[in-house]
């Protein structure tokens, strides 16, 4: 008995251990005032920014610095900070495309179970959905804003009259108005890469979880699709604005990229949304992720961040202009919760017709890391790559 019960009194010993040193750290680093540097690749600094500084208020010591990067070209920037040990990255924001990337390559630190103590009732506390998105982050990342997604169709009214409710519909009229229809690449567009994963469900392909082997429909439909499209922005604001500016009559979108670009005017107003017949969500969250390699001082308060980012009040901010619509990843946060002007925005650009989709159609993970990374790398090689900018 006490040959087995050794390695679980060392383990919980080497947590324990662990625990204390990053209290230690993160007493002598809160001495001194320390930057955090934030890095967000997929936009969800617009719900966090206000909430992250609020930290401040109560650790005056503490500052951020806050940048912006493309998901394609990040993992390859911290790989090479973490082989020549300079890690000057202390967080990341960012969607499945991010998360995926970095766990297939190791690149972050393992939240969970190794830092449990700082999150307690963590799964408890996640919305139902947001808790299976949680489930994605390989215990590498935590979820902190919530998305039910798409796919659906943005569309310019004045221009668009027969609207298509099918992908074979949305096909025939793309092809009848070639270069009219807009999406951005999918590694590094929300909307773009919900398109990708909600089409083999549309489509009713062999297997809508395996990319490679299970969606033989999907790939003849975007080569199909791909005839009639000039080019593909890199991210999603291109599309967006073009789309504003009437050069595009129609993109592909989500919930909040339908809702926050008409709240800020890059849309117009009056633009309309529309599903598919028989559409299943394809639901979205951005994560937090730690780096791996950072000085333990730096981790202790990263983690301690993450934490303060969970609760509701910092949550409720996450409403925001209905950027990541609804936004809070955690139960118990109404709009109610939020501040005035969300509640204003979310009253005047919010979809009616919403609500009765979320509740009556179907709702489905994102794919897991690996295989996103492989609908990525097929998509860029098989479909789209001639034609990125």
């Amino acid at each position: 008995m006490k040959l087995l019960f050794k390695p679980a009194l060392a383990a919980g010993a080497r947590r324990l251990l662990a625990a204390t040193a990053l209290a230690m750290a993160a007493g002598a680093v809160h001495a001194q005032t320390v930057t955090i540097n934030v890095v967000d690749v997929g936009g969800a600094l617009a719900l966090l920014q206000d909430a992250i500084e609020g930290y401040t208020a109560k650790n005056p010591n503490v500052r951020f610095a806050f940048t912006k990067a493309p998901a394609p070209e990040l993992p390859g920037k911290i790989k090479a900070m973490q082989g020549a040990n300079r890690v000057d990255i202390d967080m990341v924001l960012g969607g499945t495309d991010i998360l995926s990337a970095g766990v297939e390559q190791g690149l972050w630190l393992k939240v969970l179970p190794d830092h449990a103590a700082k999150f307690p009732k963590l799964m408890d506390n996640y919305l139902p959905q947001a808790r299976k998105m949680q489930e994605l982050a390989k215990d590498q990342a935590l979820a902190v804003v919530f998305m039910t997604g798409g796919p659906l169709l943005e569309y310019n009214p004045d221009k668009v009259k027969q609207v298509p409710t099918t992908p074979q519909e949305l096909l025939a009229w793309c092809k009848a108005n070639p270069n009219k229809l807009i999406y951005a690449r999918p590694a590094n567009s929300g909307p773009g890469r919900t398109f990708l994963m909600g089409l083999p469900y549309l489509l009713g392909d062999k297997d809508p979880k395996d990319p490679v082997n299970g969606w033989a429909k999907t790939w003849a439909y975007l080569k199909d699709l791909n005839t009639c499209i000039e080019y593909y922005p890199g991210g999603t604001g291109a599309v967006m604005r073009e789309l504003g500016e009437g050069s595009r009559d129609m993109t592909v979108s989500v919930t909040g990229w339908d809702i926050n670009p008409r709240a800020l005017g890059v849309v117009p107003k009056n633009y309309k949304i529309a599903a598919f017949k028989d559409f299943t969500w394809v639901n979205d969250t951005q994560y937090m992720m730690v780096p791996k390699g950072m000085p333990a001082a730096k981790q202790a308060i990263v983690l301690d961040l993450m934490a303060f980012l969970l609760q509701p009040p910092q949550q409720a901010l996450t409403w925001d202009k209905g950027y990541f619509y609804p936004g809070p990843a955690v139960a118990n946060v109404p709009l109610t919760m939020a501040p005035k002007e969300s509640q204003d925005v979310i009253k005047e650009f919010g979809r009616a017709e919403y609500a009765d989709w979320i509740a009556s159609r179907p709702h489905v993970q994102p794919l897991d890391s690996q295989a996103l990374v492989k609908a990525f790398r097929k998509w860029d090689e098989e479909v789209g790559g001639q034609k990125l900018r």
